[in-house]
Formats: C-alpha cells, structure tokens, sequence
C-alpha cells in the first residue's frame, strides 16, 4: 500500500493540470479541415486518395464493398446471431428485449459505421449515407441525456436494475466503446460535414471530461484495450477543443494510479515500461494512444516507453508476418521470483523468442493496433523503419483476417495448419461468416476502407509516398496550394512505380519516396534520366525541385524471392525457411501439394528458384510463386505416437509446386498449410 502511494503523488501533481473547463457547443470549420503541420506530415483525409479499378488496393476495396460491407451490414441490423444496432434500440425504448452479445458490441458497431463512412468517400454511394444516417439517428435516441453512452448499462437501467451504473465492472468496455465512437464520428464528419454523430461523440467525452475530473484508482482500472486514447486525441484534431487534449493527457497518467497485472500492462508505472507484455490488444492500444499523445504534447518518459517496448516486440515478440500475442494463455512475468506479480494472459506476449507455429494465437485486431502503432511512430519519427513494420503487418497479419471475397474472417491467425493438431484450441482455424467475438471483423473492414490514409501523408515543405499502389493523390496544402499525383504501381506484384505530378506549388517542393526495408537494390528516373543517387534499404529518399505537370518519377525496386531464417533462439523454426517476395510472407497449402502429402514433410531447396505469376479462380489477382520444392517420405505427427524416435535420413522427390501469399491461404475449403519449411541442403 505504501508503494502505491509513492507512486501515485507525482502522477496527480500531473493531473492537477487538467481542469475541467466548461462544456459550451464547439464551432467547427465550414470546410474540411487542410491545415497541415509544419513539423508533423499530416494524416490527409481519407477522401484524398482513389485507388484505381482492378489495382490490389482496388481488389481489396471491392471485396470490401461487395463483400464484407453487405454481409456485415445484414449482421449489425440483425437479432438472430447477437445484437448490434438492436442493443441501441432497445436502449432507447424503440424495441423490447434485453442487452444480447459482449459488452464491446458498441464498438464493433462504431468500427462499422467508420468503415461505411470510409466507403463512401471512395463511392458516394447514397445508399451508405442513408443508412448511416438511419443507425445515428438511433444511436442518438439511445444516449442518456447527460452524454452517458453504453448500451449494456443502459438497458439493464431501463428494466429497473438498481445495481447497473457507470463504470460499474472494468471488464464492461465502456472506454474501448465510446473511443471508437469518437474516432468513428470524426470519420463520418470529415467524410459528409455532417454533425450528427460528431455531437454524440462530443456529447459522451463531455460526460468522460466531468466523471474523470478527479481521477482515482477506481476509475483509472476501465483503461481496457483504450482505444478512448486514440479517440479522444481524434475529437481533439477535429473539434479543436482543448479539453478533449487534456483528458487524454489525465487518462494516461491516472493509469499509474493502480498496481495490476502484465494482462492490462499495469504492472509497471507506464514510464517504467521497457518490454512489450501481457495481453496483446490492449497492449498496441495503449502504445498507439501514447504515441499519439505524444504527437500533441511532446513527453520524454511517454517516448523512451515507446521506443524501449516497440524494439522489445519488432526484436523479440513478433512474428514474420507482422502477428502478435503468440499464446493463447500466457502467464507474465515468466518465471519471475516475485510469484505474487504473475498475471495470467489471455493472447498474450510470452517470452523472448517464444513464437510457436501450429498453436499461434495472433488476434487480428492485434496486427492493426501494431498497425495503428506503427503510423504513430513514423509520424512522431519519419523513420522508415516503422512503415516497413506496418507495411508487414498490413500485407500479412491484417489480410489475411479476411477472405478473398470479403465475407469470412479468422480471429485468430495461426502460421502452421495441420490435420493433426497437438492441442485443442478454442478458435475455429477456417474462415468464418460469424465469429462470436466480432471485434475483429469490423477492425479489418475500417482497415481496408480507409486504407488511402496510410498511402501518402504531406506538409508545407514535402509530400511522403509510403504504400505503392495504383491510384490518384489529390491533396491541398495549408496555402490552398493543390498537390496532385498519379501513381502507377502493380504493387506488390512487381516493384515498378511510376508517379506523374498533375499538379505541384510552383517553387521547390519536395516528394519522398520510401525505399523499403527488403529493397536491396533500386534505380530511380526523372523524366527519363536516370538519376545517380545513393538509395538504402529502409529509407527516404526525398526528390527536391520545382516541378512541372507532367513529370514523371519512376522507382524499380528488385524483387527477388528470398528465403528468411529466424533468429536461432526461435526454436519452433530452427532448421526451417520462410519464403518471402517484396513484402508477402508466403505460405504452402496441402492443396496445392500431392495427395496424401503433408505440409510437414515439405522441404524448400536451399537454391530453389520462383517465378511469379498472377492467380485465376479463386485466386484471382493473387500473385503466386510456382517453383519445385521436395517431398519427403518422413512419418507425420499422425502416423506416429512415439514422443522420440530414432533418426532416419528421409528419402525426397522434387515436384511442381505452388506457393501462395499467407494472406490468401484458407480460401480454397479445408487445407494445411505452412508458412516455416524444413530445408533441402
């Protein structure tokens, strides 16, 4: 007790800062907000970047369209799975019934209604608008009168449970909840001017700026998988109200109020943080928010957490394809000698190097907070380094959430499927229409829909191209000053990007190109000329001149195949390769391999040679390897029950065979598959 009471005097010295100041209507700009920092490139608005018909972005944006949007929208309008929109009518008395499905059903209601407004600012689509337009009016009539917004609590009221309040039960999500309402309303308001959900998320933060006026341990426990941080700092942006700065600066200090467990990353006073732990979720949460904190007001200790945990997990924790949380259930601290302090973990980072295949939990909502977190630390940065990471994840761990049609999703993302699986697991390794944790399904559709503001970001000074892709930037600069670019890239297909300006400042302006982490060698021409400029992997390469409409930059990347090793501690992969193109991890398929053949008696040539071609059928637009790898007649876990056998050299034969993207495995009905292959010296 006294130890916590130590650590709690400077953090509410801090909080005696942030003052409630009074709650009066926020007047917002006329007109999309432009102004872009001068210090900070810009997250530019969603609308900005069109990606062309038929590019992989294009693909993505359609399954999206057709295919998870429909179906999801059936979903969240529906009673019979679970309730999404019907918790809200009911909350507002427009239906009888009671609260039905997790706690966090709001949220993934509010990552829908992000992912809508995303789409409609590709398509203009009425039909969107009219059903946004719908679910916020209810959304509306839900809301208490003082702001307070959380279905469960509110129904449970409306029948007359005495007992139901407030941040009653910090396992209730209220916070996750109202901050994706915060984030979803201030895409919905940049996407149409329309104030309608902005004033419910102004509304509901107003009522959070009063209850945590004066933070206490109690209050401070509901910082569960805070996406509020993140939201809050949005509101901020959008409405300019200091406020909405200030309350995320107290929620992140207040968290020092409590001493927990690694499972909410409480353990340790945030400052103190120096490993990447416990629940992977809430985990890249917590950092993404912090970072951007950060972004607004500059802390030392805040970005010496940062750094120390996100080295921890890109060095130590994460897996090739971007995943994260590699234990089902984990406890932490491992094997520490202070035994009182062992949380146990659900999703959990486990030890250094303790990345098991076949059992590998990797939550997808877990890759986008590595995502999420990943931006923010360019942004705060403009190292490369972190776009390379979220260029990973987004390629492999996000995609790979979802099916090739956009309506099946996986929760968890595992890197080795076997028939004979060594352990029961509690989530289904197939793709699947519903999931009852629906978080993850939603995260992945506001993900694609919004992926254009990943693409570009900008300043006074310089226009940042980060993902390669066909499509059309179309920005303005806080001058008025249009930036136009067409973008010409069958990415990651092929590593030739061609970028033509439309329209740029007339005076020295500046467009930096990324040169990815795994791009060994590039050439770059301007207008032809071939230009003599050093290019490193996992850099920037900024292109300074007046330019003219018309111009013309074009960047070939090589694009050879290459086979990773882990590093040695990662035992589950000693002696085993990942084969990996630009940035796709790929994986193989039993499908694709002769009958009866298992993924585990797969090996790859150490010299194997692949050549890439584009998918048809099912596959259509996937790029895929086709190549030999070696069949061996070694027994599988299932034709032998004996823990430890003795060895026999294995007898191999080359055949034909195809390597698909570990985004695109599952889609082709039951299959093994896996990405880490035995080698063929």
């Amino acid at each position: 007790m006294h130890a916590q009471k130590r650590r709690a005097v400077p953090i509410l010295l801090r909080l005696l800062i942030c003052t409630m100041l009074s709650t009066s209507p926020i007047a917002l700009p006329a007109a999309p907000p432009t102004v872009l920092s001068t210090a900070v490139p810009s997250v530019l608005p969603v609308a900005d970047v069109q990606w062309n018909e038929g590019s992989f972005w294009g693909q993505r944006l359609d399954a999206c369209r057709l295919g998870t949007l429909p179906s999801m929208s059936q979903l969240m309008h529906g009673t019979d799975r679970s309730h999404f929109i019907e918790n809200f009518r009911v909350a507002a008395g427009l239906s009888a019934g009671r609260h039905r499905g997790p706690a966090w059903n709001d949220g993934d209601t509010y990552k829908w209604i992000e992912a809508m407004a995303a789409m409609l600012a590709q398509t203009k689509d009425p039909q969107l608008r009219d059903t946004l337009d719908a679910v916020i009016e209810v959304i509306g009539k839900a809301q208490r009168s003082d702001g307070y917004l959380h279905t469960p609590v509110l129904i449970a009221q409306r029948h007359g449970e005495n007992d139901a309040r407030p941040f009653g039960d910090p396992i209730n999500f209220e916070m996750y909840n109202v901050g994706h309402l915060m984030t979803a309303a201030c895409v919905h308001f940049e996407v149409t001017r329309d104030r309608s959900l902005l004033d419910i998320a102004i509304k509901a933060t107003d009522f959070l700026d009063r209850e945590f006026s004066r933070p206490n341990a109690e209050l401070a426990r509901h910082a569960i998988c805070p996406a509020h941080y993140m939201g809050a700092l949005d509101l901020y942006r959008t409405t300019k109200e200091p406020r909405y700065l200030q309350l995320c600066q107290r929620w992140l200090a207040m968290r020092d109020l409590v001493q927990g467990g690694d499972d909410n990353q409480d353990r340790l006073p945030f400052s103190e943080q120096r490993e990447i732990v416990g629940h992977a979720v809430r985990a890249n949460y917590l950092y993404a928010g912090a970072a951007d904190l950060v972004l607004e007001s500059a802390d030392p200790a805040i970005t010496a957490t940062l750094e120390s945990c996100w080295e921890s997990l890109q060095q130590r924790k994460i897996y090739i394809t971007g995943g994260c949380g590699a234990l089902f259930d984990g406890a932490s601290p491992d094997g520490s000698e202070q035994q009182k302090s062992i949380t146990r973990i659900h999703q959990a980072y486990g030890r250094n190097y303790q990345l098991p295949n076949a059992t590998a939990h990797n939550e997808t909502c877990a890759a986008i907070g590595n995502l999420l977190w990943n931006y923010r630390m360019w942004r705060l940065s403009q190292d490369a380094k972190y776009i390379d990471a979220l260029e990973t994840s987004l390629y492999n761990a996000v995609l790979a959430g979802v099916s090739l049609d956009g309506k099946k999703f996986f929760y968890t993302n595992t890197l080795r499927q076997l028939d004979s699986m060594p352990v029961e697991l509690r989530w289904s390794r197939e793709r699947q229409a519903w999931i009852s944790c629906y978080c993850c399904p939603p995260n992945v559709a506001r993900t694609i829909a919004g992926i254009g503001r990943y693409a570009y970001s900008a300043n006074s000074d310089a226009t940042y191209v980060l993902l390669y892709g066909s499509n059309r930037l179309n920005t303005k600069l806080p001058d008025g000053t249009s930036v136009s670019l067409t973008q010409s890239a069958d990415y990651p297909v092929s590593g030739q990007v061609v970028l033509e300006v439309n329209a740029a400042p007339e005076r020295p302006y500046t467009f930096i190109l990324r040169i990815p982490g795994w791009c060994q060698r590039a050439r770059l021409s301007i207008n032809g000329a071939v230009q003599a400029i050093a290019m490193e992997p996992s850099s920037f390469l900024p292109l300074t001149r007046t330019w003219m409409v018309g111009d013309r930059i074009e960047l070939q990347m090589e694009m050879p195949t290459k086979l990773i090793a882990a590093h040695p501690l990662v035992e589950e992969c000693r002696g085993q390769v990942a084969v990996q193109r630009g940035p796709l991890v790929y994986c193989v398929e039993s499908v694709d391999l002769p009958p009866k053949a298992s993924v585990l008696t797969v090996a790859v040539p150490a010299k194997s040679q692949w050549e890439t071609q584009v998918g048809q059928g099912p596959l259509q637009g996937v790029p895929i390897l086709f190549g030999e790898l070696a069949i061996t007649a070694e027994s599988t876990t299932s034709e032998s029950t004996a823990l430890y056998r003795e060895y026999e050299p294995p007898q191999a034969r080359s055949v034909a065979a195809t390597l698909i993207p570990y985004y695109a495995w599952g889609n082709r009905g039951h299959s093994e598959m896996s990405v880490w292959l035995k080698v063929q010296q």
